[in-house]
């Protein structure tokens, strides 16, 4: 039985049973800081177990992805070695949250593995907590188990807990006895012995009892069930398979691994442990991304990258020089896709991460693997197994090999690490570190970090005012909220220097981004930071070699952005002025971005800018470009400079000394921003949008420049076309569509007029089909094709010819019936169109009301629209 078949037919067979199916949960567990992974497929529920949640549902069943690796649940070091061993599977489970309890687990349980699956009864055991007798007589009663099938165990098998405190009870395992071939052969092989000849399949858990502080176990007033059974181990036992990586699960992919490495699966015992091993990691890498983790140093994203890193070593050991995994991520989504198409959504992604963090890591591995080989030798000489910690540390610190990734190496050739002399080597550099940076305590959370920093004199000063690119020396290096001595290739890491020419986020303007570049260096900056008082932080990328305290590097800003960014900023100061001219004094700043791409300024005011206000404030922002006036900088005492009419900024803190930023004439401004050194060099400035973003502040968005120009140049481009087509001039376009718009209202008004004589004429043909009922006049009839609207004119047009009368009228619109009931003024005392159109609605399958004198109705049965009009006959008949 293919695994897709046992899947569906475990949603299926409790689905009918009364379950509500549930889709997989992320693999990432939504609001639960405690769990790394969904390892289980309670977790999604706990919410619900813990009485801190309710469902529409009592009873639910699921195939939940899962993930045990890192925390308390670590299958990694096992993965590849064993049969049954993985990071990631699919646990199919059933729940019940107060619904049955044990009777009703172990049923559905028994009944869906002998029956559903065919199982042999003769060949399944069942264990129990060994006091639970309740469990163990629904075994012999439901199950018909004899007494030595029925295996007591202890609470470190068979009793399961949330936690220290909280909900926990004794749980129930289904076995299967795989036969003596699999086992370990010894004579006192049974349930319980960690061979693979009794395998579990299924663990039913009762939760029936609340562990209080004290540990002393309350009766619940609501008992639940939770079970979980691996697909992957069904699927291996329904095939006749005894390891999980024989199942139709991995075989589509230890194909496609035999295929990239040229190697056979079944030729070695080291190359099948390496081919499953990629094969359970592929799932794994593809479901974490899928599920939003990327490669990283910390939590998830740590594990993550050992997965990808553990999977490239195996990769080696198969003969694999080039990435490989993304390849075979990809047949894992071909393979899964259908089932979890959020797979297939993030195939790009998946690609795209996986090559690129196997990609750095090869690199990495080259360097790291001469040194360790190197070590591997000399432990061999002399007869040794354990390396040492400094070795240890220096690939740490020196390559970027995590202590564990080393572990896993050595494991290989059977070596361990001496962790506690790594350790001290480590503890020995963090003091080092201490000391180089004059007494900056680490601290807990980077903020504190760089709060400590600055506290201890460590100083780094922005000098791109003047020049754009500068030599300088680093003197701190920030990695995963730490000061390190160096970050390596591959690496995220913030870096200080003495000198930098990079401006660091503040006053509203972006942050550089870059290269720092230096002998064998190559170093991308992403962005710069002030997070502190005199720190400049440059948010970095090692894309080639190492970095270290005391590095003499080559600070190069991205000088195009740079400008661009300048020119938007100067003009943020042309338009405050402008606004404030435009709108009133009491304009004043709440807020601004400055970037390379353009501006925003967000101000206090009671009311939008007309277009004829912002045309004005951009034409006097202009009259400054074009004037090209100089911007002068000075730097000045705080006081001195608000005299001289400077305004301070949103949000800006101050010192004793400030920069003021002039536009002679025109602007004064506090800023420490950078800015053109003439307004001409903005080129142009352009408002894009004004509006409201809360309770009396606006916005004004703009851009200058080459993204003006583009901006003005499409407009044009736009402008021209529509001339083109009208075939006018361009100042005549406006002038132009005003008339066709004119010119299409007399047209509808035109079409319209003529429906209505179309509609009158209808009237004048459906005049003669009245009948006469009790002196009264009667029309009921049908016509093709007029929606509610039309009708009502239609009944109109009738209503003045009968001068006294009824009217109804139906038609078929789009696969529906409508009905519309008239009544002339002088009979709505005596007939009520309201009460018509009710009566005849429910012929058609609808419902209908309205006035004594106008009433519609609608309904789905157009087949039913003649005999509904007939029945208006008898409709009227019967109110006279």
């Amino acid at each position: 039985m293919k695994s897709s078949e046992i899947r569906r037919r475990f949603l299926k067979y409790f689905a009918d049973a009364g379950h509500e199916t549930v889709q997989s949960s992320a693999l990432i567990p939504k609001g639960d800081p405690t769990l790394l992974f969904t390892n289980a497929g309670m977790v999604q529920f706990k919410g619900v177990f813990l009485l801190e949640e309710t469902r529409p549902y009592k009873t639910a069943v699921s195939c939940q992805r899962c993930m045990r690796a890192g925390g308390k649940h670590n299958d990694l070091e096992n993965v590849g070695v064993t049969a049954r061993h993985h990071t990631f599977f699919e646990m199919l489970g059933n729940f019940s949250f107060g619904d049955y309890f044990k009777e009703g687990a172990i049923e559905f349980a028994w009944e869906f593995l002998t029956k559903e699956m065919g199982l042999p009864k003769d060949r399944l055991w069942a264990t129990v907590f060994e006091t639970d007798d309740e469990a163990a007589a629904i075994w012999k009663k439901k199950a018909g188990l004899s007494d030595d099938r029925i295996v007591r165990l202890g609470a470190k098998d068979n009793f399961w807990a949330m936690g220290d405190t909280g909900p926990c009870g004794p749980c129930s395992e289904i076995i299967i006895d795989q036969g003596p071939g699999v086992g370990c052969g010894r004579p006192g092989c049974a349930v319980g012995c960690d061979c693979d000849r009794f395998l579990e399949l299924w663990n039913l858990v009762f939760m029936q009892y609340n562990r209080g502080v004290d540990a002393a176990l309350t009766p619940l007033p609501k008992p639940c069930i939770d079970t979980g059974m691996g697909l992957e181990r069904l699927s291996a036992v329904m095939q006749g398979t005894k390891s999980n990586y024989d199942s139709d699960l991995f075989t589509p992919i230890i194909n496609r691994i035999e295929e990239l490495a040229s190697v056979g699966y079944g030729a070695s015992v080291d190359g099948d442990v390496s081919i499953k091993a990629i094969a359970d990691h592929s799932r794994a890498i593809t479901f974490l991304i899928t599920d939003g983790v990327l490669p990283g140093n910390v939590d998830r994203s740590y594990v993550l990258r050992r997965i990808i890193r553990r999977a490239a070593r195996h990769g080696r050991f198969l003969g694999m020089k080039e990435p490989f995994i993304h390849k075979v991520c990809e047949r894992v989504i071909e393979l899964m896709g259908g089932v979890y198409p959020e797979a297939v959504r993030a195939r790009e992604l998946v690609v795209r991460a996986s090559h690129g963090e196997e990609e750095r890591f090869f690199e990495t591995l080259e360097r790291g693997l001469n040194l360790l080989e190197e070590e591997i030798d000399v432990l061999k000489k002399g007869h040794k197994t354990v390396i040492p910690g400094a070795v240890a540390f220096k690939l740490y610190d020196t390559y970027g090999f995590p202590v564990d990734l080393t572990a896993d190496v050595l494991k290989h050739d059977g070596f361990t690490v001496d962790e506690a002399g790594f350790n001290s080597a480590m503890d020995e550099q963090k003091k080092k570190a201490r000391l180089s940076w004059k007494g900056a305590a680490s601290a807990e959370g980077v903020d504190a970090l760089y709060k400590a920093l600055a506290a201890s004199g460590l100083k780094s000063e922005f000098v791109g005012y003047h020049i754009a690119a500068t030599s300088s020396s680093v003197i701190c290096i920030i990695r995963d909220g730490k000061a390190v001595e160096s970050a390596q290739e591959g690496e995220e890491a913030g870096i200080i220097t003495n000198e930098t020419p990079f401006y660091g986020e503040s006053g509203g303007q972006v942050g550089d981004a870059g290269l720092i570049i230096g002998a064998g260096l190559d170093i991308e900056v992403t962005d710069t930071k002030r997070p502190a008082t005199g720190i400049i932080v440059h948010y970095c990328r090692i894309k080639k070699g190492a970095v270290a305290i005391d590095s003499v590097v080559e600070l190069v800003p991205d000088v195009e952005a740079r400008l661009a960014a300048a020119r938007n900023h100067t003009a943020t100061h042309l338009l405050h002025a402008a606004l404030r001219r435009a709108a009133g004094g009491h304009l004043r700043q709440a807020g601004s971005l400055v970037a390379p791409r353009g501006l925003r300024f967000d101000f206090n005011h009671f009311e939008a800018l007309s277009a004829e206000t912002i045309k004005k404030i951009e034409e006097d922002c202009n009259r400054a470009v074009i004037a090209n006036i100089e911007v002068i900088t000075d730097v000045l005492p705080y006081r001195e400079a608000i005299e001289k009419g400077a305004l301070a900024f949103f949000g800006e803190k101050y010192g004793d000394v400030v920069r003021i930023v002039q536009v002679p004439g025109v602007s004064a401004e506090l800023c420490g921003g950078t800015h053109v050194r003439r307004t001409g060099d903005i080129g142009c400035i352009k408002v894009t949008s004004e509006g409201s973003v809360a309770s009396g502040v606006r916005r004004i968005e703009a851009v200058t420049g080459e993204a003006a120009i583009e901006l003005i140049s499409k407009a044009d481009d736009a402008l021209r076309e529509a001339a083109q087509l009208l075939k006018a001039p361009k100042t005549e376009v406006p002038d132009k569509i005003k008339r066709l718009i004119e010119r299409h209202r007399e047209l509808e008004r035109e079409i319209e007029r003529l429906k209505g004589k179309d509609k009158a004429g209808a009237a004048d043909a459906l005049l003669s089909s009245g009948r006469d009922i009790k002196g009264v006049q009667v029309i009921a009839a049908k016509v093709e094709g007029m929606d509610a609207a039309a009708l009502r004119v239609l009944a109109d047009a009738l209503r003045a010819k009968l001068r006294s009368g009824i009217v109804v009228i139906g038609s078929a619109v789009d696969g529906k019936a409508v009905l519309l009931a008239a009544v002339t003024k002088d009979l709505t005392q005596r007939f009520s169109a309201g009460e018509i159109v009710k009566r005849l609605a429910p012929i058609v399958g609808g419902r209908g009301g309205g006035k004594p004198d106008l009433a519609q109705a609608g309904g789905t049965d157009i087949s039913k629209l003649d005999a509904a009009l007939e029945e208006a006959y008898r409709a009227v008949e019967g109110m006279g």
